[in-house]
């Protein structure tokens, strides 16, 4: 599972059972994050949760503090799950022009959750893909 972590909303990507193919699987207020994977992980097996790093070779100012205080909170509330950390630079410009070249419709485009999900979904096919 990989979360492109925000301040606003958060975007979700899970992998299949063989670890190939990442695929969005949905946005969620920030607010509501630890609910969420609270209620997710008792339905579904989570082996390790990849989350982007916003302050990657020394970007990310405030949001990389946060982001780095997120993980502190889900590590303590998720002691046995594994975390990795990977650089979120341009995932989200790269997230933007898959929806584009995709052929989605000018309005739904405009949906900022939709960019998050696909960020997600970009972050973890780079983390499968050095695996």
């Amino acid at each position: 599972m990989s979360i492109d972590f925000g301040t606003k909303r958060m975007g979700i990507a899970v992998t299949d059972p063989l670890k190939i193919i990442a695929s969005g699987l949905d946005t969620v207020g920030s607010e509501k994050i630890m609910t969420y994977l609270e209620s997710y992980f008792i339905k579904e097996e989570v082996e390790c949760l990849v989350i982007g790093s916003p302050g990657a070779a020394g970007r990310g100012g405030d949001i990389a503090t946060l982001a780095d205080e997120f993980c502190k909170k889900v590590s303590e509330k998720f002691p046995s799950l594994r975390i990795e950390r990977i650089d979120e630079f341009y995932t989200s410009k790269i997230a933007e022009r898959t929806i584009l070249q995709s052929g989605i419709g000018k309005m739904a485009r405009r949906d900022k959750g939709l960019v998050d999900k696909v960020s997600a979904t970009v972050l973890l096919q780079n983390f499968l893909d050095k695996l």
